[in-house]
């Protein structure tokens, strides 16, 4: 008899998992906050035996090597990955015990990484359930082309081969247990469902479905950009991450917020993006505490960059700076709780914009209201149709091209009003006027504002 605990990190997107038996377990692709894992082993009565990398991450930072080190498990690594610690070295086939009757045994399956290892943990002899950590996935595969342009293609056809090595040797009812694909921008293509199942990826999977040809021309053509964060991830991953500071931050009163901003250093709201448009700190940046902040806060921001903390609740700064370690921001440099009011001196006032619904923005370009509207959205997003007119910047690259921006009030929107809190912030701070609009791309279509499509 078996376990498996799936940890969800939503934020970025990903999955790691507990697995073990009576006494003994592995832990599968951890993340840095590695009291997660231990607490899910504990509730389990079970001593962590192997942690167990499947990659090199380029999506956040591993708590792999810092989870052996406290635990005194084995760390299995695949033989092929450069890493600069000590570690077991793990090659296609080899087999560990877990438990009585439990054995993860290996098996080579590059693609997302040209080291990826996938793990088959075998129940009385039986595969059970795979851990695929980037190689197949809900629906889709991870990307290949996160460790080098040149050998793009050559990945994307060893990560086909893969999936089909995966197809070929394990049974339609062995679960299969991705680390990517629930929102990561390491998966070629998001996935549609929770759990699935080699039979499930044999008849729905792409990979599984089509030629070798038609499946590497259509996984290059859909690659969209890469996250900026990622150029670290791989690099502290390789070199061995250490361990976490979770402690409170320093406090910041209006003086301190006021004195970091002046230096040029990023303010972060994490309330909602209604609170903040209501009223906020002028020049703080809005990335909502319970929307991706890791994964957009960390594209965006200047690598190294310190940063200080707003959000009402001393809960939420430490939520957040959990999220935060896991891409490889470590430790802000000061917070700030409470309301907004407590942020800015005495005599100031809070910024603040409007909000708006697309109907709003087709009732003023029906008035002959001099605007822009700029679009968010990542390219894919966009060619399924884009207000006619609109000035396309992806929020990941507006930072760097706010002056491509032409004058006027902008109308920022995205798919659902988060990305647009964020450019509206970014384009506030700039001291342009701004509306955000914060509504669903669908109701653009509703609001006669019909949509222009690209081929």
């Amino acid at each position: 008899m078996f376990f498996v605990e799936s940890l969800e990190l939503e934020g970025l997107g990903n999955r790691s998992y507990v697995a073990g038996g009576r006494g003994l377990a592995v832990a599968v692709d951890p993340p840095r906050d590695i009291d997660r894992v231990i607490a899910a082993a504990a509730r389990r009565g079970v001593r962590i035996a192997y942690v167990v990398e499947t990659h090199v991450h380029n999506d956040y930072v591993s708590g792999g090597l810092e989870l052996a080190r406290v635990t005194g498990a084995r760390y299995l690594v695949p033989a092929d990955a450069a890493v600069a610690f000590a570690r077991t070295p793990v090659a296609d086939g080899d087999a560990f015990a877990v438990d009585e009757g439990l054995v993860l045994r290996a098996l080579a399956t590059p693609g997302h990484t040209p080291h990826h290892t996938s793990y088959v943990l075998e129940d009385d002899g039986r595969g059970a359930v795979v851990f695929t950590g980037g190689s197949l996935l809900i629906g889709s595969v991870g990307r290949p082309d996160l460790v080098e342009p040149r050998l793009t293609e050559r990945l994307a056809r060893a990560q086909y081969a893969s999936a089909h090595r995966l197809a070929g040797e394990l049974d339609d009812d062995v679960r299969v247990l991705p680390t990517h694909g629930f929102g990561s921008f390491c998966s070629s293509a998001q996935a549609e469902g929770e759990t699935t199942t080699i039979g499930a990826e044999r008849r729905t999977n792409d990979v599984l479905t089509k030629d070798v040809d038609t499946f590497v021309a259509d996984l290059l053509a859909g690659l969209e950009d890469v996250p900026a964060h990622y150029a670290h991830m791989g690099p502290a991953n390789t070199a061995g991450p250490g361990p976490v500071d979770l402690t409170p931050p320093e406090p910041a009163d209006a003086g301190r917020i006021a004195a970091r901003l002046a230096a040029g250093e990023w303010v972060v709201d994490l309330r909602s993006r209604v609170a903040f448009a209501q009223g906020h700190v002028a020049g703080s940046l809005n990335f909502e505490g319970d929307g991706k902040l890791a994964t957009y806060l960390a594209w965006l921001i200047p690598w190294g960059k310190p940063v200080t903390l707003l959000a009402e609740t001393s809960e939420q700064v430490a939520e957040a700076q959990r999220e935060l370690v896991r891409v490889g921001i470590d430790r802000p440099v000061a917070a700030a709780t409470g309301a907004p009011r407590g942020w800015i001196g005495e005599g100031e006032e809070l910024a603040s914009f409007p909000r708006a619904r697309f109907a709003d923005l087709a009732a003023a370009l029906e008035r002959g209201e001099h605007l822009v509207v700029l679009d968010v959205r990542r390219d894919s997003e966009r060619k399924n149709g884009h207000v006619t007119g609109s000035v396309h910047i992806p929020v990941h690259d507006l930072r760097g091209r706010l002056a491509e921006v032409p004058p006027g009030v902008v109308w920022v929107h995205c798919a659902g009003g988060m990305r647009a809190a964020i450019a509206a912030s970014l384009l506030d701070a700039a001291g342009r006027d701004v509306v955000a609009v914060d509504d669903g791309f669908d109701a653009a279509e509703d609001a006669g504002l019909t949509p222009t499509r690209t081929a």
